[in-house]
């Protein structure tokens, strides 16, 4: 709701703010905003401090990211690392890579997997590297993905690299394009779909061919700065885990640092990342949206008395998704000892969530008295400001922490 130039509406909002202060506050929206807008704001055990359509179902949009990292974390553990299957065949000289879904395999980590790779196996000259991605289904489709070239729209696999994503820009003194990360090599057999793009800079999504071949690519490119000769070609194959001479590489990011940067860059991929490889873990791979999909409803059920969860995917991307406040609530519960890992403002720890006609935001405002006050505010409709709401809402905290 837009409160700036119309005087009879800055009337109103002062009133509602002393009301509110004053703690006989009704309601924070007209008549016409109620319909859309859900709000409830609690104490740290639990206890409502105020609520408005609070068991309504709203589209959550990006804040359902805080019910998967916390089914995440609760199902693997907070200590729990990704890791990545390895092994060089010494007789066809073929290198077998198998990814289990690290939703952060980026360079990074590939120039260390490498190196790895060089001390353990020490080939001298690889032929073909295999890459194995069956620990995913080959089929799946996020809901509410598009075809763009925009982050948000990269596919997901069980072996990915850097989030499916290029970056790039154009270097003039040069003329040509580099790319816009240090670490990764711009590999010249994406320069074609750059040129497309018509763009200067920016980042842009991987095919789903594209995607299975370029983190073999990476690994080839990694390899040969170690020296390793590299005769054959990067394709599909499957590692037999069963075989000696399996290796396994360990991310050195623990599930909390997935998670905080999940959370930071409110990323749909890792997201979605995370809740396939929940399904494969609790009910074996390969993994599937359905099983992933179960797994959190079942732990939602079981650990948040929240039975009944409509979930399609697990980054908030699909509207066909709901969830009311309440229920965002508990998971707000659930997540508490996790709370500084959320971006913050002041004492506002908060994630927020942006589709059209879609506005969301749940956290916690910490207190004078050093408590934390869960708050959850949802509005689905063409009224999507809630810059008052939680205004509203920092000051009520305010003045019952300090009275």
């Amino acid at each position: 709701m837009r409160i700036v130039s119309n005087p009879k509406i800055r009337l109103r909002v002062i009133v509602i703010l002393i009301l509110f202060s004053a703690g006989r506050f009704i309601s924070i929206c007209s008549a016409d905003e109620q319909v859309g807008t859900g709000i409830v704001l609690a104490d740290d055990q639990g206890k409502i401090v105020y609520g408005q359509n609070r068991e309504k179902p709203f589209i959550p949009a990006s804040i359902l990211k805080l019910l998967t990292s916390l089914a995440a974390i609760e199902i693997l553990g907070q200590d729990y690392h990704f890791t990545t299957l390895y092994s060089f065949d010494q007789a066809s000289k073929n290198l077998y890579i198998k990814g289990l879904g690290d939703p952060l395999f980026v360079s990074e980590v590939i120039e260390t997997l490498c190196r790895e790779i060089v001390l353990k196996t020490g080939p001298t000259q690889i032929h073909h590297i295999l890459l194995d991605s069956t620990y995913f289904s080959g089929h799946i489709r996020i809901p509410g993905n598009g075809s763009s070239l925009n982050p948000y729209d990269a596919s997901v696999g069980a072996l990915c690299a850097n989030f499916n994503t290029l970056a790039f820009k154009w270097q003039s003194k040069e003329g040509r394009f580099i790319s816009d990360e240090p670490q990764t090599p711009l590999l010249p057999v994406f320069h074609d779909d750059i040129q497309k793009t018509g763009l200067k800079q920016g980042r842009i999504v991987l095919s789903q061919q594209q995607s299975l071949l370029y983190p073999g690519l990476l690994i080839k490119h990694g390899l040969e700065k170690h020296h390793i000769s590299i005769t054959g070609s990067v394709l599909q194959g499957t590692l037999d885990i069963q075989k000696q001479g399996v290796h396994t590489f360990v991310s050195p990011f623990d599930l909390k640092a997935v998670v905080q940067k999940l959370l930071k860059f409110s990323n749909n991929f890792m997201a979605n990342q995370l809740l396939l490889t929940i399904g494969a873990v609790t009910y074996g791979p390969p993994a599937t949206l359905e099983k992933g999909i179960k797994a959190i409803q079942i732990f939602s059920e079981q650990q948040l008395n929240l039975p009944l969860l409509t979930l399609s995917e697990g980054s908030g991307l699909s509207r066909k998704t709901l969830i009311s406040p309440d229920q965002m609530l508990k998971v707000l519960m659930g997540f508490m000892p996790f709370y500084a890992v959320l971006n913050n403002k002041g004492n506002d720890f908060f994630k927020t969530g942006t589709l059209t006609d879609v506005r969301t935001r749940a956290g916690y405002i910490l207190g004078q008295d050093n408590r934390l006050y869960p708050y959850v505010i949802m509005m689905n409709g063409k009224t999507i400001d809630y810059t008052f709401i939680r205004k509203s809402l920092l000051n009520r905290v305010s003045q019952i922490t300090t009275q």
